[in-house]
């Protein structure tokens, strides 16, 4: 089911409001159910995405289900009870503490009735989105005691990374895509290491700094965030029969057909680009050259393609350039064929195994995550490609384990 709807059935709404009063009691349930509006662009042909039957709460079926399905069916328990929770009630309080001839000022936020937080406070993704601190329940007069002073600096920070949580939910805010589009951004973004994933943070690549700076050169109106959100407008307006397709087809690409016609003439073939060093090729004695390529800038051979040596590169302090050799990550996994270790490679449809005796031996296998296939006790999971690039990790024991996933499971 694919849908963004805050629309809830009768039947559902008294099912909940029931399933409060029974477990929490009058305190907890609003005089009137909650009614949330339903914005514009909402898909809003389904409800809202909530239980269906409200006498199995998540702790009756949990021995029935998986981690991962109990996590989901968790989720969506606690968030739909709470939509229909009466409103929580907190005190923003600033307390000053009198020490001596010193006085510490303390600003936070105490809770006189939880309502809905007594069944789900939103969670955050990184260290980086703090929320107001929580203070005990204090008044005039009280001693307190102190248990560590610790002075800090603090000084202006950038905004976190995206995760994929906070991205999506900056997309929504720009009224760009749908949640129909927001999987395939996510998707789309690392398959073509625009960004790379730390932890649970996205952060841009050589490559994606490139692509961004040339596009948005090129094509300005078409990278303003307001484009697409002006876009879906117009869409809609068309569905609607207020705007004839063709002018608004006619109103995008004559700009546009400009635009693109600059770009072939103007835009730089940074494949193409050459930046000249000092530094010999061992092969041919040919001078090495700074090119690009897919995994960002490296050094090779300026008398390509007769010679196709290439290395990895250091710029130091002062400008100067040095040629790096490039270490092959070694495992413990044999070669099936001669014995010796297997290396880890990168390649056209990302890592790979390869034998450390290559060219000898020019066997090659799947690259394993180590983490175990949750359907096989002997296999793990292996990162492999579709025909169109995208990422997924399948059990290695395929196709004795036809196990499969897009996301690639904690190792707990």
């Amino acid at each position: 089911m694919r849908t963004d709807s805050t629309r809830i059935s009768t039947e559902a709404v008294e099912g909940a409001r029931a399933f409060i009063l029974d477990k929490w009691g009058q305190g907890y349930l609003p005089a009137r159910a909650n009614i949330y509006k339903t914005r514009k662009k909402t898909q809003d042909a389904h409800e809202a995405i909530r239980p269906t039957y409200f006498k199995y709460p998540p702790e009756a079926v949990k021995q029935r289900l998986s981690k991962d399905q109990f996590r989901l069916y968790q989720m969506i328990w606690n968030r739909f009870i709470a939509c229909q929770m009466s409103q929580a009630l907190i005190d923003q309080t600033r307390v000053q503490i009198e020490a001596r001839e010193y006085t510490f000022n303390a600003s936070g936020s105490t809770v006189k009735f939880p309502g809905f937080m007594a069944v789900y406070v939103e969670g955050r993704d990184t260290e980086e989105e703090e929320g107001v601190a929580q203070l005990p329940l204090l008044k005039k007069g009280d001693t307190v005691d102190l248990k560590e002073l610790t002075p800090a600096q603090h000084f202006t920070q950038p905004p976190p990374r995206f995760t994929e949580a906070t991205l999506v939910k900056e997309l929504e805010e720009k009224g760009i895509g749908r949640p129909s589009t927001y999987a395939a951004i996510l998707s789309t973004i690392q398959d073509r290491e625009y960004v790379t994933k730390e932890k649970t943070q996205f952060k841009p690549t050589e490559l994606g700094f490139l692509v961004t700076d040339m596009l948005i050169t090129s094509f300005p109106e078409i990278l303003d965030v307001e484009f697409t959100a002006h876009m879906e407008e117009e869409l809609d307006l068309i569905e609607e029969g207020k705007v004839p397709w063709r002018r608004a087809m006619q109103e995008f690409y004559d700009p546009f057909k400009d635009s693109l016609e600059k770009a072939r003439k103007d835009m730089k073939n940074v494949k193409a680009e050459e930046t000249p060093t000092d530094i010999l090729c061992e092969k041919c004695s040919k001078m090495m050259v700074i090119k690009w390529g897919r995994k960002g800038k490296f050094l090779a051979c300026s008398g390509y393609p007769e010679c196709k040596n290439t290395k990895d590169f250091t710029i130091d302090e002062h400008g100067k350039v040095a040629a790096v050799e490039r270490v092959a990550e070694t495992t413990t996994t044999p070669c099936p064929k001669c014995g010796k270790l297997m290396a880890v490679k990168s390649g056209r449809f990302g890592k790979f195994l390869a034998c450390s005796d290559y060219p000898a031996c020019k066997t090659t296998l799947p690259y394993s995550t180590g983490i175990p296939c949750p359907n096989d006790d002997g296999g793990t999971l292996v990162e492999r490609r579709t025909k169109k690039g995208r990422v997924f990790f399948s059990c290695s024991n395929y196709p004795k384990c036809d196990y499969a996933t897009w996301e690639l499971p904690k190792n707990d």
